[in-house]
């Protein structure tokens, strides 16, 4: 089987009451707003007739696709690692993003060629994921916008059923009002929630990062993850932290690629690991962060919600929750989430069971159906490579 043409489609989407933040560039509420959000759809033919798919990625990865999408034209799709070494090495000098692009419609190729699920390529089991509720930024429109309002929307996500339960704060924050949100989240849920903060790299300086890291301290959270402006990429910065603070750090979301996440982890720069299929060069980069963790005796936590990440979770012992990201108690979707399923797939607030867990999808691949004719009737753009 050779790959013999990749089309990318890029297709925009509007999400509805939310807009970048004026001090900053979260994605806050804004009752009655639109904000402009785009996803990149990929196909990748063989010459068998066999088409490997995902819709995802950024604007970055795309563009980086161009370094390589006609070097792909002829190769075998499953030598995968093939692919990702030689591609590595051709973004050597750029943050490889556009590796996930490709690797990840390849996996989705390989599962469909073989009428199994990409988990089972991949010797996976699970068959539900543990999800936390991943808040939005804070905002000052009335939603998250106080720490009352983070302490209900808690209670609200635990009714629904979610084990766990991570706080985005404000880009205008002030550290007393996060203290006191930190606070309030577990007195409202009380001591059987696990409970995450992650600032999102707004702290402006470390002495703020050991402050609010005392307070996850007392309030018992399981993890503090990018809490400061070095961007979440300072080994020696963290390493200090974790000195001075006993709430676990998570950290590598902003490192890119097996080396960086494994000398940082050795290095001693955090307590869990990150990892993104999308970010760290696909399903096969990943799983190889994964493995090195493992070895290490850490847990690697999957960054933000999706189909990849479900087959990937279901795949790996040494990870405790799917992030179901982006949740807000005025808001039910992610995004797009709805709009490129012709399944029935869904992230979103309530795309949970009462069992707190999500279910991974059980087609060839990655295990879902996409709606091309929504995607094409918001396609903008399209490039192709033969």
């Amino acid at each position: 089987m050779q790959i013999e043409r990749i089309r990318i489609d890029k297709a925009t989407f509007d999400m509805r009451d939310f807009a970048k933040h004026p001090t900053g560039f979260s994605l806050v509420y804004e009752p009655g707003s639109r904000k402009s959000v785009s996803a990149y759809a990929v196909r990748i033919y063989t010459d068998e007739g066999v088409v490997g798919e995902y819709v995802g990625g950024n604007s970055i990865a795309a563009a980086q696709v161009d370094m390589f999408g006609r070097y792909l034209i002829g190769k075998d799709p499953f030598q995968r690692e093939r692919i990702y070494n030689d591609v590595k090495r051709q973004l050597r000098k750029f943050d490889k993003m556009g590796m996930g692009l490709i690797d990840i419609p390849l996996w989705d190729l390989a599962g469909r060629a073989f009428g199994v699920p990409v988990r089972t390529l991949l010797g996976g089991w699970k068959t539900r994921l543990p999800a936390y509720a991943s808040t939005a930024a804070g905002d000052r429109s009335g939603g998250l916008d106080s720490a009352a309002a983070y302490a209900d929307f808690a209670v609200q996500c635990k009714e629904l059923g979610y084990r766990a339960y991570k706080l985005h704060v404000w880009d205008d924050y002030d550290v007393p009002e996060v203290v006191r949100t930190i606070a309030a989240v577990r007195d409202a849920v009380g001591p059987d929630m696990d409970l995450m903060l992650d600032p999102g790299c707004k702290l402006e300086t470390f002495a703020h990062a050991v402050q609010v890291g005392r307070a996850c301290d007392d309030a018992g959270y399981l993890w503090l993850e990018d809490p400061y402006k070095d961007t979440g990429v300072s080994l020696q910065g963290h390493r200090r932290l974790r000195e001075l603070i006993r709430t676990p750090l998570l950290q590598t979301e902003h490192v890119r690629g097996l080396e960086q996440h494994i000398d940082f982890a050795v290095g001693g720069g955090t307590d869990f690991v990150r990892a993104d299929a999308e970010y760290d060069g696909g399903i096969t980069g990943a799983l190889k962060i994964a493995y090195a963790t493992e070895g290490l005796g850490l847990d690697v936590e999957l960054h933000t919600p999706g189909p990849a990440q479900r087959q990937l979770m279901a795949s790996i012992r040494n990870t405790n929750y799917y992030e179901m990201s982006f949740v807000h108690p005025k808001s039910a979707e992610i995004g797009r989430s709805q709009a490129v399923y012709a399944d029935g797939y869904r992230d979103g607030l309530t795309a949970i069971g009462a069992d707190g867990c999500v279910p991974v999808p059980d087609g060839p691949g990655l295990g879902v159906s996409y709606d091309w004719d929504a995607i094409e009737a918001h396609t903008v753009e399209t490039r192709e490579y033969r």
